[in-house]
């Protein structure tokens, strides 16, 4: 969802700072927080806010700046409502975000793409969210699909070790929070790549590397 569907990056710094604010704590430079969220090598809750584990006053918080300015600081990635009504007539369609299951609720029902989904499924849900396997597992069990027959499509090294972790393809796009120059680096060009692998009715999707 977010750094792929969803340019959530403003919301997503302003509430973690809110909640450091609130700690006595400076604010971090967005980009740092950008490229925190999406290293898998550091501990967060101590990268974020000093501490060996997220406290429930934590969430409390990072929760009630996020309830009340989601309106605000979030927005569909251009193009994204017609990559999803285009997907919707060939594809089953989840999300598997490690945003909380209400914050996830509020952006998918702004921004009006909810109904696009068969499922979502969300960070406090799982025992171990991305980069572990257990979202994309939970979406292979209610789909009952084979591992070849699904892909992940992210924006950054969370999500790409979460395919690898599953076991399936995946495919980076370059707009979102982290650039690679190897990646899809349009909506409209990953439209064309999902619409040509739908109808080349090969099943096999390469692996990420």
């Amino acid at each position: 969802m977010d750094g792929t569907l969803v340019d959530s990056s403003k919301i997503i710094t302003n509430s973690i700072n809110y909640v450091r604010s609130k700690l006595g704590l400076k604010p971090m430079e967005k980009q740092l927080v950008l490229e925190a969220i999406n290293d898998t090598s550091i501990h967060r809750a101590k990268f974020f806010y000093g501490v060996n584990e997220y406290e429930p006053q934590h969430i409390t918080w990072f929760r009630e700046y996020y309830a009340n300015n989601h309106h605000k600081e979030t927005a569909l990635y251009p193009g994204i409502k017609d990559l999803l009504k285009s997907l919707k007539l060939h594809y089953n369609l989840a999300i598997a975000t490690n945003a909380y299951r209400q914050s996830a609720e509020l952006i998918l029902e702004h921004l009006q793409i909810k109904d696009y989904f068969d499922t979502t499924i969300c960070g406090d849900e799982v025992a171990n969210p991305k980069p572990a396997a257990d979202m994309i597992e939970k979406i292979i069990d209610l789909f009952g699909c084979k591992r070849d027959e699904i892909i992940l499509i992210g924006d950054g090294k969370t999500d790409e070790e979460a395919a690898q972790n599953a076991d399936i393809g995946f495919i980076r796009v370059n707009w979102g929070w982290q650039k690679d120059e190897d990646g899809v680096k349009s909506v409209e060009e990953l439209k064309e790549i999902l619409l040509t692998l739908h109808s080349s009715h090969h099943k096999v999707i390469p692996k990420s590397s």
